[in-house]
Parts: structure tokens; sequence; C-alpha cells
């Protein structure tokens, strides 16, 4: 693959091709004269003109002839780039930057990577904190901004566990934290709880559950919404979701839940499960759950139809 500057001069000479470019000696000074006059060129060899001499700039007056053609983005070769002349020796030369439109959508582009929704609608990538409109939400607003706190100081960083009706906005407000500790460079899962339990018998035919089980355990940041909407057995309560929210209390991974259950509703629907009723595992794997986040209620009214 060539390099960029070489790509460059390709097009360079194949416009003057097409342009059927005169160079004859008068034409070239010409040219020269022009690019030499150029008010940006004429500002690097003021800012240099101690490092400059004469044949060294004329002898790397192609490298200035480039900027010239292309600093203005006319006949643009590299989109999201610009040119920058630099000194080399005593000529000069050019390279290439990015744009910083270009280095912020790289960016965005970075962050969406390590966002993984399981079973959410991608619109989740785009919700920004400053999106949301936190008006009589003071609490869960001062937990989100004590969670980023700890996180950019290193420090253990308790999530939040969201409850309240259907459409009051508690799954937006989790993807503006998933899309800002994505944008700290954390890798994130953020998944729909009763799906990914019914899914979960998908994976004994390639005996990737042990797999798919570690990952979520351990990702640097983990939401699971819709808790308490799924059909569990005591295997997916025990060996599956306690056993996730075991490793992460274990290794204080930040944890955050949406529910329409508060936490002690939730803990009922745990000592139910299809075939039993057992309080006792139920209460231990709210110790987990209540280790791992601060309940916050959210309330109002359904604003799936409006703005969050």
């Amino acid at each position: 693959m060539k390099a960029i500057g070489d790509v460059l001069k390709d097009q360079v000479a194949e416009a003057a091709k097409k342009n059927q470019r005169d160079f004859s000696k008068k034409s070239y000074k010409d040219l020269q004269s022009r690019v030499f006059s150029d008010p940006d060129v004429h500002a690097f060899f003021e800012k240099h003109k101690d490092e400059l001499t004469r044949d060294g700039v004329y002898a790397t007056f192609a490298n200035i002839y480039e900027y010239w053609q292309q600093k203005d983005g006319h006949d643009k070769i590299l989109a999201g780039y610009v040119p920058k002349l630099f000194v080399e020796g005593h000529g000069v030369g050019i390279k290439y930057e990015a744009t910083a439109e270009k280095v912020e959508e790289d960016k965005q582009r970075a962050t969406q990577k390590r966002i993984e929704l399981i079973d959410l609608p991608e619109k989740l990538r785009r919700v920004k904190l400053g999106d949301i409109d936190f008006n009589g939400r003071r609490e869960a607003l001062e937990g989100i901004a004590r969670f980023f706190n700890n996180l950019k100081a290193g420090s253990p960083a308790r999530g939040l566990y969201l409850s309240g009706d259907f459409g009051v906005g508690k799954t937006y407000i989790m993807a503006g934290v998933a899309n800002e500790s994505a944008g700290l460079g954390k890798k994130v899962i953020f998944l729909h709880m009763p799906t990914f339990i019914s899914s979960l018998s998908s994976h004994f035919d390639d005996n990737s559950l042990q797999d798919e089980i570690h990952r979520v355990a351990y990702c640097d940041v983990l939401i699971l919404d819709d808790i308490g909407a799924e059909s569990l057995s005591p295997w997916s309560r025990d060996d599956v979701l306690g056993v996730i929210l075991q490793a992460r209390m274990d290794n204080d991974l930040p944890t955050f839940f949406t529910s329409n259950l508060d936490m002690d509703a939730l803990e009922d629907h745990f000592a139910k499960t299809r075939n039993s009723d057992e309080p006792a595992k139920a209460k231990r794997l709210m110790q987990r759950v209540r280790y791992l986040a601060q309940e916050v209620q959210i309330s109002g009214a359904n604003r799936r139809f409006g703005n969050n």
C-alpha cells in the first residue's frame, strides 16, 4: 500500500496532466511565485527563516506545491486530513494530520465499539448523559456523578438500581451511563435480562455457555436491563445470575440494574422460581444486588412517546 504522500503526489501529477499544464521555465516560475506568495506558505517561511535555505526550499518545492493544492480542500484526495508543513533539513516537508472533526468521529466510533448491546435497540448508542432530562431525578443524577468520580479516580464504583414504572426513562438513563463509560475506555455490556435468560439454551449446542457467563461476569461495566421480568428456574437463578453477580461483587466491578420492581419485590421474584419457593436463596442473591448497587426510584409520566 502506498504512503499518503505518494498517493497525493500521483494525484497531483495526474491533475497536472488533465489540465495540460505547461511547465515551461516561465510557467514554472509563475507557479512558484503564486505558491510562495500564499499567506500560509509565506507565514511558514517567516516563522522558520533561520532554519531554511534558498536551495533547500527550491529543492523541496514539490512538497510546498502539494500543500498549496491541498490545504483549502480543493480537489481533496483524503477526506478528514489536512496537510501540514514542517522543516526537513534545510527544506520543507509535508505531512497529513486528522482534522478535529475526524478525531471526534474516530473517538465516537471507538466508543460505540466498546458497547455491546444484547437484545436492545441500536438507538441507545446515541444517548448522551447531557441529553437526559434529570429534572426531578436529583438522586439519580447525584448517584451517577458519584459513580463517574470514583471510576475516574480508580476507586470502587458502586452502581445504581433504578426502579420505577414502565416508560419513565430508566433504560434511557442507563444508555447515557453506558456511553459515558465507554467514552472512558471501558468495555460495557448492556443486556435485556428477560431475553438473555431465555436465550441461554442456545449456548448448549456449542458448549459456549461458560464462556458467555464469564464474558458477562467480568466486563468492565455491566447493565442488566428489566431485571425481574425474566422467567427464572433454580438453575438460571443460582448457576447463571448468581455466578455473574458473585464474580462482580468479589471483584468490585461496576454493575447497574433497571427494574419495574423495587428491591424487596425483586427478592420475592427470586424466591419463587418455576417449581419452588426458596426465600433463603433469594435473600443470598439480593445481598449481592444490594452490595453492587444503590436503589434509586425513578418516577414520573410515561416518557416513551416524548423526551427522556
